[in-house]
């Protein structure tokens, strides 16, 4: 049976699943089970934090497919690493909520370091202000142009990445990376906000 498995195209084995056969969702873990949490990984950096997003990710998979609702016909990989995409972006919302003095905190200590003790407290303050303003011009972005902002710069992914993981194009990826710049210095510009020092 699990020789017969491995042959198995993605879609056969969710369909086997969906009409209870188990162990094909096992072959299907196995699969991808190291791509998806290489992905998690490389974004969190952290070991809890990945094992607990990878096991959502394939929770919210099994009650998907369970619930016949999964309508991804032949795209399985790109599907899974999409539910992974989205829980990584929750994760990193509620984090924020939970917690938002901890990024200024953070903030503050890169700039609190010995070998950096000539830099004075006005630079500290308008280094702060710049940091809250690129944040408040983020998150004024559209969605879509916010979440390609923010892949790139804050977890260093490729665009290939980016395309591969929010399902679109490289050319798109590129063109909303452009536009949410363009953006953020139009909207910079209109409320005269200064970026340098």
């Amino acid at each position: 049976m699990k020789k017969n498995l491995a042959a198995m195209t993605d879609e056969q084995l969710v369909a086997m699943y969906a009409k209870g056969v188990n162990e094909a969702f096992d072959a299907l873990l196995c699969r991808h089970k190291t791509r998806i949490y290489s992905y998690i990984f490389s974004v969190v950096k952290d070991n809890d934090i990945a094992d607990d997003i990878f096991q959502d990710t394939f929770v919210k998979a099994i009650m998907t497919i369970r619930q016949n609702r999964y309508s991804e016909s032949g795209k399985f990989g790109a599907w899974i690493s999409r539910i992974a995409h989205n829980l990584i972006i929750d994760h990193y919302r509620q984090e924020k909520s939970e917690n938002l003095q901890s990024s200024d905190a953070g903030e503050i200590d890169i700039l609190n370091r010995k070998e950096l003790c000539d830099v004075t407290i006005e630079d500290e303050l308008v280094t702060s202000q710049i940091h809250t303003d690129v944040r408040r011009l983020i998150r004024a972005l559209p969605k879509l142009q916010r979440e390609v902002l923010i892949m790139r710069y804050y977890r260093n992914m490729s665009f290939k990445e980016i395309a591969d993981v929010t399902g679109v194009s490289i050319n798109t990826a590129l063109g909303r990376m452009r536009y949410a710049i363009l953006n953020m210095r139009r909207i910079a510009d209109k409320h005269n906000i200064v970026l340098t020092l």
